[in-house]
């Protein structure tokens, strides 16, 4: 499968060949990993933070947790969020992708364009939700994501395409190199 990705955190080359799966995990992952005594710390003591605005890897390590809990649990046959490279189906899709990240002060070096040979996930990034301190409520919106209904308010989906496996860079499409 031919998609593209836009190329963050490391650069990439043609040529090049790499894994990402639940044993090869993405940045994602890594940043995760690095706010799970807080998370473990509001979950045990909600109260604590009940009038504390979260900093952003707080939130996305509550949202990513809660989506990997539900995603282990009910949709094993998906990718995870943490174990997979987020790409576009079409070349202009990335490039604004690029632009966007670009823009926000991320790392950006290029856009890709990439085969892959593994397991592929088709959200809506829409869907995507700032976590809370409630647990509950977390996995509550986490069920709605792997779920990809209909958008309750009718709005279009942002597509989000997750896929893992075996990844060959194919072609530097367009070199961004902004923020590095």
């Amino acid at each position: 499968m031919i998609f593209y990705h836009v190329v963050s955190d490391r650069p990439k080359y043609a040529g090049q060949r790499f894994v990402v799966d639940e044993e090869h995990p993405n940045g994602v992952y890594e940043r995760v990993q690095q706010q799970l005594s807080v998370v473990e710390d509001i979950y045990r003591n909600p109260e604590k933070y009940k009038d504390t605005e979260l900093s952003h890897v707080v939130d996305v390590a509550l949202r990513e947790l809660a989506l990997e809990k539900v995603r282990k649990e009910k949709y094993p046959q998906h990718p995870s969020r943490m174990a997979a490279l987020y790409v576009s189906r079409e070349y202009e899709e990335a490039v604004h992708w690029a632009e966007y990240f670009a823009r926000i002060g991320r790392p950006t070096y290029s856009v890709a364009k990439i085969e892959v040979a593994g397991k592929l996930y088709y959200g809506d990034a829409y869907k995507c939700f700032d976590g809370t301190i409630y647990e509950e409520e977390n996995l509550r919106m986490a069920e709605i994501y792997w779920l990809n209904g209909p958008n309750e308010d009718g709005h279009e989906p942002i597509v989000e395409v997750l896929v893992d496996g075996e990844i060959e860079v194919v072609e530097i499409m367009k070199e961004i190199n902004a923020n590095i």
